[in-house]
């Protein structure tokens, strides 16, 4: 906390990307700004709202989002069934009801799981002919979507800034990520005025999903001097400020830190991608709809870690040096740090691992099959800093069975 708390954090300042995101306490209230737009400068009349059930509401979001929506005389349809591990049924209920209603942009409020949806949504209002499962597996390359406005609600998942979406197709039990730059947000609102009332699990589990973005962004073979700058930054972040989060749930200052962070380790992942943590995650809440994201990436971390580190140690002791000061940067300390990762994992309050949850050495080779053929996830192995067989991936499941030092 050196110069963090000499920045104004109600003063709302414009984090360009690819997206326009307003970032700060107060933020929400751009929306009036995008509304304006959406109806003067683009002709805009007709949205569909894409939430979950009640988070849009319990956040606040909602009571500025409505006025201004009718204040500039913007119809909406909303659907509002998303659920936390989004399925294409899903995508699809929401795209036949904005089809039906001439839906001309698409608003998401909430965490990942809605503005992940929002965006598929986006893409088939332009492809009427394709389906989510279509687009999920692969089966078409999108170019154009409608307009997309997100509001995020939770400091974790960077979909806010940018160009991926996640969903499940439940029968097959796959979990596909896809990546676009159609569905770019037009406009993102960051306010961490609306991530105050997150319950203390899910404050963790979006905080250790930025985490897992920069582990991995800083890491693969797309590394850049950019995508490991952001997660040194993220990094340190994380460390200083989810404490004070759990501690103090309304600690805006705490909040502020947290989004920030989960925003520039979206940018991060955006230049630099992802390999392991997510591809391995993505087969365990396919299987278990009921995981958290977040839960499951931090039950893999410490094993990955420990799996890339040889490969990866001047990166991954600068990454880790505020949790582990007396890393040098060396092949033979993989195991303190992956240990060190784990007890600090535990230390604020995730002390879950994957027998916790259900799995058994026996699902295994199921995990370890499906992490290899689920559509988009072999691209994310193919970047990994070592080469992902199928023993490999294996090897790192079995590895998060059980706590490391058991």
């Amino acid at each position: 906390m050196l110069w963090e708390s000499q920045i104004p954090i109600n003063q709302v300042f414009e984090l360009r990307c690819r997206s326009m995101t307003y970032f700060g306490v107060g933020a929400i209230n751009k929306f009036y700004d995008i509304a304006k737009d959406l109806k003067e400068n683009r002709g805009i009349t007709k949205v569909i709202l894409v939430t979950g059930k009640s988070s849009y509401k319990k956040c606040g979001a909602w009571d500025v989002v409505k006025p201004a929506l009718e204040e500039y005389g913007i119809e909406y349809v909303h659907y509002d069934k998303v659920g936390p591990n989004p399925t294409v049924d899903m995508i699809d209920e929401a795209t036949q009801l904005g089809k039906e209603f001439g839906a001309q942009a698409v608003i998401g409020i909430g965490g990942g799981s809605p503005i992940d949806s929002a965006k598929s949504v986006a893409i088939l209002l332009e492809y009427t002919d394709k389906t989510a499962r279509d687009l999920y597996e692969l089966k078409f390359t999108p170019t154009k979507a409608k307009p997309i406005i997100a509001v995020n609600t939770t400091h974790g998942t960077g979909t806010e800034v940018d160009r991926f979406a996640v969903a499940s197709i439940p029968e097959k039990e796959y979990k596909p990520a896809i990546a676009y730059d159609c569905i770019y947000p037009l406009y993102s609102i960051d306010d961490p005025a609306l991530m105050t009332k997150l319950p203390a699990d899910q404050t963790r589990y979006v905080t250790i999903d930025a985490l897992n973005h920069i582990t991995e962004a800083a890491t693969t073979k797309f590394a850049s001097p950019y995508s490991i700058l952001l997660a040194q930054e993220t990094a340190r972040l994380i460390f200083d400020y989810l404490p004070e989060a759990l501690a103090h749930p309304d600690n805006l200052q705490a909040r502020y830190y947290l989004l920030y962070a989960s925003a520039i380790a979206g940018i991060s992942f955006d230049n630099g991608l992802l390999h392991f943590t997510h591809a391995l995650e993505h087969p365990l809440s396919a299987v278990k709809p009921d995981l958290p994201h977040g839960l499951g990436l931090a039950m893999l971390l410490p094993a990955v870690i420990k799996h890339i580190y040889p490969a990866t140690a001047r990166i991954l002791a600068e990454v880790y040096r505020p949790l582990v000061p007396e890393a040098k940067g060396v092949p033979g300390e993989a195991e303190l740090v992956a240990k060190k990762v784990e007890e600090w994992l535990f230390n604020i309050g995730i002390t879950q691992k994957l027998i916790d949850v259900g799995f058994t050495e026996e699902d295994v080779d199921k995990l370890a099959e499906l992490a290899m053929t689920t559509p988009s996830l072999d691209l994310l192995l193919s970047l990994a800093p070592i080469e992902a067989t199928k023993e490999t991936v294996a090897a790192i499941y079995r590895d998060s069975l059980y706590p490391l030092n058991k």
